[in-house]
């Protein structure tokens, strides 16, 4: 089964939302001052590259399920670099990045729990929601980086 026009605009959508997360996370790695959140943001991206990657192979194929790496948030512990105290320029800078993280993987999620119920294909609203649920854990996750190093 093949997608129809309106199911290819909403995957196209969504790519553009991925696109949009890998240029975030790419500039982010650049721009964190703490190599454990630089760690993250690459972790993020890769699996951001990931998604993009699924929606283009369903793109082509609805009928097969794409691997969809998943990150596990449960298991995500950073380690603490800043501490509750400090006020430094370059904790602010990276609490800043955090914050505007959290903001663009809400968003995406939003984005996709809205759209899946728009397709017929089991295959496919299987996949978004994989999807969505690894934005889901890409917020937690940056937020645990937050409160390990006094930003929340």
């Amino acid at each position: 089964m093949s997608l129809n026009q309106k199911e290819q605009s909403l995957i196209q959508d969504l790519q553009e939302q991925e696109k949009l997360c890998i240029q975030k996370y790419t500039r982010y790695v650049e721009q964190a001052h703490d190599q454990e959140l630089k760690n993250l943001f690459d972790t993020l991206r890769e699996n951001e590259i990931n998604h993009y990657k699924a929606l283009e192979q369903l793109k082509k194929d609805s009928t097969t399920q794409p691997d969809v790496k998943h990150l596990d948030a449960a298991k995500y512990c950073p380690k603490s670099t800043y501490t509750s105290e400090s006020n430094s320029r370059e904790k602010e800078d990276d609490a800043y990045l955090c914050t505007d993280s959290i903001a663009t993987e809400k968003m995406i999620s939003t984005s996709y729990n809205e759209d899946l119920f728009q397709f017929s294909s089991t295959v496919v609203r299987d996949t978004l929601n994989q999807i969505q649920t690894d934005e889901q854990n890409h917020g937690e996750m940056i937020y645990k980086y937050k409160t390990a190093n006094g930003m929340a």
